[in-house]
């Protein structure tokens, strides 16, 4: 095969991780004029980017005719065939990408086994992205270091097509997230992982752009809560997982984002109906007689 290129390189990941989309090999190529593969099928999802010329990428019986700018992306199993232009043969660059989570990944950019071709005009930032990831494998002693680069190459360059294909990725039946739902999702994320900090209301509304009085009528509704009510309800229910362990309840009010001890164990009891020992206490015999102790 390398014969029938007047351009061949190909770089092998020496230490994939398939728990996670891992890239397996990247490389690029100029085909002789004609040039073609398959029909063939493949166990991993390959993508080819075309830089110049033009050719044609045949799946699930439809041709598509590509040119500068056009991925095509091949799925395991699926019978596909490709070949260069014959007069004026394509120039490509490819990944071969595997783990059980890639098609969620390419149905997030707007690709499917029904829409296996995109198109991106920044060329050179996909060629770029591309070259980065066959630089990751420089056969050094650390592996592991050189499969985690090139699978933030290869998401990077996911982004890079999404990006490109965000308008044909929008679903005409479906609504965009008006920018008040996209903020106030950000918000309860933001409480959601920030909880056992000193958070200040105030600084998210204004870090997303808003007053604290229209992100927090934005957020009771469409929560039902008040920002400060869903962050006391957050940290309660940590408080409740934590309890069922070794920390003490200094602590677990400390992790939960309480200064005060007594001030955790005030709330805990408004909203639990007991105080933090005592949930403890029920929590253990309830395990133990669960496990059959």
């Amino acid at each position: 095969m390398y014969q029938e290129h007047t351009h061949f390189e190909v770089a092998i990941n020496p230490n994939p991780d398939l728990n996670e989309p891992a890239v397996l090999f990247s490389g690029e190529g100029r085909p002789e004029p004609s040039h073609g593969i398959g029909p063939s099928v493949h166990e991993y999802y390959l993508v080819h980017t075309v830089l110049d010329g033009k050719g044609i990428f045949e799946c699930n019986g439809v041709s598509y005719p590509c040119k500068k700018g056009d991925t095509f992306f091949i799925f395991p199993g699926i019978l596909f065939r490709y070949q260069a232009d014959a007069s004026d043969p394509w120039h490509y660059t490819w990944v071969a990408i595997q783990g059980v989570t890639v098609s969620s990944y390419l149905r997030k950019i707007g690709v499917t086994k029904e829409r296996p071709v995109l198109h991106t005009t920044d060329v050179p930032t996909a060629h770029e992205l591309f070259r980065r990831i066959r630089l990751s494998f420089r056969q050094s002693a650390y592996s592991e270091m050189e499969n985690l680069e090139a699978s933030g190459w290869m998401r990077l360059l996911l982004h890079h097509f999404g990006l490109a294909n965000a308008d044909s990725i929008r679903s005409p039946e479906r609504d965009l997230p008006t920018m008040i739902d996209r903020q106030v999702e950000h918000a309860i994320r933001w409480i959601s992982l920030q909880y056992p900090q000193q958070i200040s209301i105030q600084h998210i509304a204004s870090t997303l752009g808003y007053h604290r009085a229209h992100l927090s009528k934005a957020f009771r509704a469409k929560t039902g809560y008040s920002p400060k009510q869903y962050l006391m309800n957050v940290r309660l229910k940590k408080a409740q997982e934590l309890l069922v362990g070794n920390l003490t309840i200094d602590q677990v009010s400390s992790s939960v984002g309480f200064n005060d001890a007594l001030y955790f164990s005030k709330q805990f009891r408004k909203e639990f109906g007991m105080s933090p020992t005592d949930y403890r206490n029920v929590a253990t015999r309830t395990q133990e007689k669960k496990n059959g102790q």
